[in-house]
């Protein structure tokens, strides 16, 4: 009878917090991936080049960056719950400042450089809340699943941000996302929990059977140090191999991510908001790539994610290549193509960055092990941000999507070391 209770409660608590921290993460993309949108109305305001306006993206990148790093450690030691919802607060005021700029550069940078730093308080903790929560058996399916939340809170902050541009301006981008982001840190609080521990229930291992003999063994989410929880991460060569890889894919994917509303405003031709809901096709399709992914490596890789990771990013090399190469009267190939990079770069980055993170390091180290991998990932995308707005502005649009390419195929080379990995 206890048993059965026991099963019953795992299966309430499992849903009811996959659910919250789905909802939760994808509402961080209403305060990051915003500014995407009002690029155009911020450089025509302000007279600011692409080059300027990417200095301003690449200095979140590295906030970010270096945030998820510290941030990393302490979302191991600290309640996620609380953790978070910090995170959130702090970044929708951050965002509601920007609201309110004055096109005074140094400023703009600031603000949006401490937007990247708390906005690091996100991820690390949710997959150490994962990693609590799910066993290895199901963690390939679970991360595919909870990746979708940044992929949809990116649609959702862009079909958002899009309508009221076109409607209101490019300030009321920041600041109606800010008031969501608000609700939904007070949801997260009141329905998140760290780990089964904390409502009296049996530690995953105890519960799936997966409880080792050796090693430290957790009760209450205890914390093992930082000392242990860095020495797992960084003195395993594998973390290595994916924190570059997670580099030079998320070069692609804020190059995408970033410029493409851009892209398709300038060169095609389009209105900004036209060009908002066409870029949405990258995070819609990008659901179901880490969907796809995540539940592939468990059905036909024995749980190896490497293979996965290569197959996908060779389908992104080709698209890379050949969307920019789709004439401007081709709308519905360029659509069809951007759902397909969507598809490509989301399905591999949600095993890079969360399910790796947990096979390698396992949950004792899982928040440490994503903060160090995202950390290096956001150094890709600062490199992203004004490398690619400098390379649009020396040599044209077509220079950056081969800067991109090239970050793919160095990916590619990474993970081949791995490709034999399965996890235990």
């Amino acid at each position: 009878m206890g048993q059965i209770n026991t099963t019953e409660l795992f299966k309430y608590w499992r849903k009811r917090i996959f659910i919250s921290l789905w909802l939760t993460y994808a509402t961080f993309y209403f305060c990051r991936v915003n500014i995407s949108i009002a690029i155009p109305g911020i450089m025509e305001e302000f007279g600011i080049s692409k080059t300027a306006m990417g200095a301003i993206l690449t200095c979140f990148f590295l906030t970010y960056a270096i945030g998820q790093f510290l941030n990393g450690q302490l979302g191991n030691r600290f309640s996620a719950r609380k953790f978070i919802t910090f995170g959130i607060f702090a970044s929708a005021i951050l965002n509601a400042v920007f609201g309110f700029t004055s096109g005074v550069f140094m400023a703009m940078m600031l603000i949006w450089g401490l937007n990247g730093f708390f906005q690091s308080m996100g991820w690390s903790p949710s997959v150490k809340t994962i990693a609590n929560w799910f066993p290895l058996k199901m963690r390939g399916r679970i991360s595919g699943a909870y990746g979708s939340s940044y992929q949809m809170g990116n649609a959702g902050s862009w079909a958002l941000s899009g309508l009221i541009v076109g409607l209101l301006g490019w300030r009321w981008c920041f600041w109606i996302p800010a008031g969501i982001f608000v609700i939904s840190g007070i949801h997260w609080y009141i329905r998140g929990r760290d780990a089964p521990e904390t409502v009296g229930l049996p530690s995953i291992e105890e519960e799936s059977g997966e409880a080792s003999p050796t090693g430290p063994v957790i009760k209450e989410n205890e914390h093992l140090g930082f000392v242990y929880t860095l020495k797992a991460v960084l003195s395993n060569p594998k973390i290595w191999c994916v924190v570059f890889t997670l580099f030079c894919l998320n070069i692609v994917r804020y190059g995408f991510m970033t410029w493409i509303p851009t892209y398709i405003f300038e060169v095609e031709k389009a209105s900004i908001s036209h060009a908002a809901y066409k870029a949405l096709a990258i995070p819609i399709a990008g659901s179901i790539g880490a969907l796809f992914t995540g539940w592939a490596s468990d059905k036909f890789f024995q749980s190896r994610r490497a293979p996965m990771v290569v197959i996908m990013l060779i389908l992104l090399a080709i698209l890379t290549w050949a969307y920019p190469k789709i004439p401007v009267d081709r709308g519905m190939w360029g659509l069809v193509c951007l759902l397909l990079v969507g598809f490509a770069i989301y399905g591999p980055h949600v095993l890079v960055c969360a399910t790796m993170c947990m096979d390698y390091a396992t949950r004792r180290a899982a928040a440490s092990a994503a903060g160090l991998v995202d950390c290096f990932g956001y150094f890709g995308a600062a490199l992203a941000g004004i490398g690619s707005g400098w390379m649009v502005d020396h040599y044209g649009w077509n220079a950056a999507f081969n800067f991109w390419i090239v970050g793919i195929v160095i990916g590619i080379i990474l993970m081949i070391p791995l490709w034999s990995y399965k996890p235990t």
